[in-house]
């Protein structure tokens, strides 16, 4: 059997489209970097254990002398690192740190064995995730002074192909972009505007022979003392639910992303679950959150960023309770991004239904490019 051996790891700084620091590893001189996130949320793992020069020099000083041959053998990976950092769960190692060494390392192990990256997680994947594209953006990621308070606008087209699908993203997105007469652009390439959530979601309607309409509210950064502060009202939970629920009916909206507060399983059970209600600052990428929101029925569909966690591991355990309980997922680039684009890889490879990585900007065509060139090979 044809093993791999780790004969070179390190670990460095670089810049991510933000233009701040982040983290790459290189191992057998395969390279990976991690992205990093603006909106997080408030359960989702630290990126670095103390701080990135404590990463990069703990990465850097790992020495692994165990053979790799296939993703279960992150495993012996993740062992060495608890037993050297005495840490009991591997992610308290850092999140981004633990997903740019793990990337890297399973990049290396696919050059070694002449395999794309995805064929390491899953040889039989067939499944293209549908993109999930930001066309306009408001809240945390807005420069503007008046802008929604709904996080993002989004764009999910109809087609089986993805090649299709990304030229539709891109016909409505500079349509949206004339239509709301924007020249400004956020951290993710979307459109901003001072036009409210409504006016916007009318415009969206106009496209609906094209594409499906989704939100991603992110409320928890606008409750506060038990209220939704929206710019021109304030609603009680109850007051929240209606109305979100209201929007759902009269824009006939098929994805709505964290409607109610991070810590709200029980208000996520009462949406309707006529479209995806979708957990992301909820969940976090962390099986126990996860758990929690099955059992409460809080959603039907679940955000996972590599870098909430860490572990691909765990990811993988993710994805499978996510297929058991028939929970959709969707694979999630982050604010700050790099131009790695193995996000596409693991999406095929763990059989995501969705890909949520942006329509436009060079770190996000990245990821597009990627799912196209994969969709051509296996065809």
């Amino acid at each position: 059997m044809n093993y791999m051996f780790i004969k070179e790891v390190y670990a460095r700084k670089i810049e991510d489209s933000r233009g701040e620091d982040t983290i790459e590893v290189v191992v057998n001189g395969c390279k990976a970097s991690a992205p990093s996130g603006k909106s997080t949320g408030k359960f989702e793992t630290h990126p670095y254990r103390k701080n990135i020069d404590w990463s990069i020099k703990a990465i850097t000083s790992l020495n692994f002398s165990d053979p790799i041959n296939s993703f279960e053998d992150l495993k012996h990976i993740e062992n060495s690192i608890k037993i050297k950092f005495d840490i009991k769960d591997v992610t308290h190692f850092g999140a981004n740190a633990l997903f740019a060494l793990e990337s890297a390392i399973l990049k290396a192990l696919a050059k070694d064995k002449k395999k794309e990256l995805w064929q390491i997680i899953n040889p039989k994947a067939k499944k293209i995730p549908v993109p999930v594209g930001n066309a306009v953006e408001g809240g945390l990621h807005a420069h503007m002074k008046n802008h929604p308070i709904f996080q993002e606008f989004l764009l999910i087209p109809k087609s089986k192909k993805m090649k299709e699908n990304v030229k539709t993203m891109n016909n409505v997105y500079r349509k949206l972009g004339r239509i709301i007469k924007s020249n400004k652009l956020t951290d993710e390439g979307a459109w901003e505007t001072d036009f409210e959530e409504e006016k916007i979601l009318q415009i969206l309607n106009k496209f609906k022979k094209e594409i499906n309409i989704g939100i991603d509210i992110a409320a928890s950064s606008f409750y506060d003392k038990k209220m939704y502060r929206y710019n021109d009202k304030i609603l009680s939970k109850e007051e929240q639910i209606d109305y979100i629920n209201e929007l759902v009916e009269k824009y006939n909206l098929f994805y709505v992303e964290d409607p109610l507060d991070e810590i709200d399983f029980s208000g996520f059970s009462k949406e309707k679950k006529k479209h995806l209600i979708v957990g992301d600052d909820l969940t976090v990428t962390h099986k126990d959150r996860l758990l929690r929101a099955i059992k409460n029925k809080s959603i039907n569909a679940m955000i996972i960023k590599p870098n909430q966690n860490g572990s691909l591991l765990q990811l993988k355990e993710i994805f499978n309770i996510c297929k058991k309980y028939k929970i959709k997922t969707i694979m999630s680039h982050r604010s700050g991004e790099t131009l790695d684009n193995a996000l596409a890889d693991y999406a095929f490879g763990f059989g995501a239904d969705y890909i949520k990585c942006g329509i436009a900007t060079p770190w996000r065509i990245a990821k597009l490019k990627r799912l196209i060139q994969i969709e051509k090979d296996i065809r």
